[in-house]
């Protein structure tokens, strides 16, 4: 039942905005939980570069003062893949857009992460 709730936020968010391609919810360890992803991403990978990053995000952010991480953003040049800590024990990963609007995709992400964190 869990695991359709989260499944129904992670459409909701790809449902939000044409700019989302791809969602998923994995555990800060890099199992995946759920997710809307297309059939040729690997979920085990995903996973396990969404939960390294976020690690070494919230590194970075506590060593140099920062304050605590909001988020990870990183910029190819095909679009942008976006984490964020979807309470203590779980990441969301969302891949959108080059010409995403990032204020409104980080708004969507914020909700959905919020949604997720009361979930997991």
């Amino acid at each position: 039942m869990r695991t359709e709730t989260f499944q129904k936020v992670l459409e909701d968010l790809n449902g939000s905005t044409a700019d989302i391609e791809a969602s998923a919810l994995i555990s800060v360890d890099g199992l995946m939980i759920a997710s809307a992803l297309p059939k040729n991403m690997d979920e085990d990978r995903i996973g396990a570069m969404s939960a390294a990053l976020l690690s070494l995000g919230e590194r970075a952010t506590r060593e140099l003062g920062r304050g605590s991480l909001e988020r990870v953003l990183v910029q190819g040049k095909d679009g942008y893949i976006i984490m964020t800590a979807a309470g203590t024990e779980a990441v969301l990963t969302v891949t959108a857009k080059t010409n995403a609007k990032l204020g409104l995709l980080f708004l969507d992400i914020k909700r959905a992460a919020q949604s997720l964190s009361k979930l997991v």
